[in-house]
């Protein structure tokens, strides 16, 4: 499973733009083939700040999604909103921890 994340801090008066990109787009990258969640993230510290992070099979998932005219067209149509350039990072996810029942939360 690939995570990817992609900050992107927009023009203040242009956020209102951005969500109505990501609305039209959001339910065709979440069913692209290979993408298994997709979320929208907002920095509480910095309000123009929005961030996607999204789960993939494998990194040729991400690629594929990469090379597709929904990504180029949606991606062409967001960058002219930025501030300052996206920065975007992907890894492995190697391990989910959770609660196990046997062990006691600290208080």
């Amino acid at each position: 499973m690939l995570v990817r994340i992609v900050r992107m801090t927009f023009e203040e008066d242009r956020i209102d733009d951005f969500h109505a990109i990501f609305d039209r787009s959001k339910a065709y990258i979440r069913a692209f083939p290979g993408n298994r969640y997709l979320e929208l993230l907002r920095d509480p510290d910095h309000p123009a700040v929005r961030m996607t992070y999204s789960l993939w099979e494998s990194a040729d998932a991400l690629e594929t999604y990469r090379q597709s005219e929904l990504f180029r067209t949606t991606w062409a149509a967001t960058k002219v909103l930025f501030a300052e350039r996206a920065i975007a990072f992907s890894g492995e996810k190697m391990e989910a921890v959770s609660l196990d029942s046997n062990v006691s939360k600290i208080t």
